[in-house]
């Protein structure tokens, strides 16, 4: 069966680096952080100014101040740290953040990614995902494999507004993971199933193209 959204984030996690500093999207891969590997030591970078984001506070803890770049009550660590959005930027844009897991609408075979505007729809801006794909030295998305409407998010050319193109390095979704080649042409490598889901499947509900490389 398909993957859950904590086994999704679960499987995020096994990409996170002793030493990585890491930026987290709004979604999903906001529970990565709850799956951290043991012996793993990783600094969370938030885009509104904050450096060693701690866990979800319990409800007698909460701050309504302290807050994430999703607006979500985080809690704070004895090394956290605090700064203007600007200076939080800087380190994006400068190449200081390891490793971004984000969510997605869509990812076309060649890793470009939209994830922040549906055409018709009243959006508050595209944040910080810009800036991630741009600057972040890995991006990984996680997302559903088909939308509410069943039709596939893996595309051989993505339709909707895009983010940025060529930025996304690997892709996790509820069915399996795929391994991008964002240089060259060539097509998306499968090289995980989620438990019971087979090839056939994800074939049939992948637009882009892909080859069979399961490790």
């Amino acid at each position: 069966m398909a993957w859950t959204r904590d086994q999704l984030a679960a499987r995020a996690a096994k990409e996170l680096r002793d030493g990585f500093y890491v930026n987290l999207g709004i979604g999903i891969p906001t529970l990565v952080a709850n799956h951290i590997p043991a012996g793993v030591n990783v600094t969370l970078q938030s885009e509104n100014g904050m450096l060693g984001m701690g866990p979800y506070p319990y409800e007698d803890e909460i701050d309504p101040d302290l807050i994430n770049a999703g607006k979500q009550t985080i809690s704070e660590l004895p090394h956290s740290s605090y700064f203007s959005s600007s200076d939080s930027f800087a380190m994006i844009r400068g190449g200081h953040i390891n490793l971004s897991i984000l969510g997605a609408m869509e990812v076309s075979q060649n890793g470009d990614l939209a994830n922040w505007m549906v055409p018709g729809k009243m959006v508050k801006g595209m944040g910080g995902a810009m800036d991630l794909v741009a600057g972040v030295r890995r991006c990984v998305v996680v997302m559903d494999h088909c939308s509410k409407d069943g039709r596939s998010k893996l595309l051989k050319k993505c339709e909707l507004p895009l983010t940025g193109v060529r930025v996304v390095d690997l892709i996790i979704t509820d069915l399996g993971v795929f391994e991008v080649d964002k240089v060259g042409n060539s097509p998306l490598r499968l090289i995980e199933l989620a438990d019971g889901i087979s090839v056939e499947e994800i074939a049939a509900k992948t637009q882009a193209d892909f080859v069979v490389d399961l490790k």
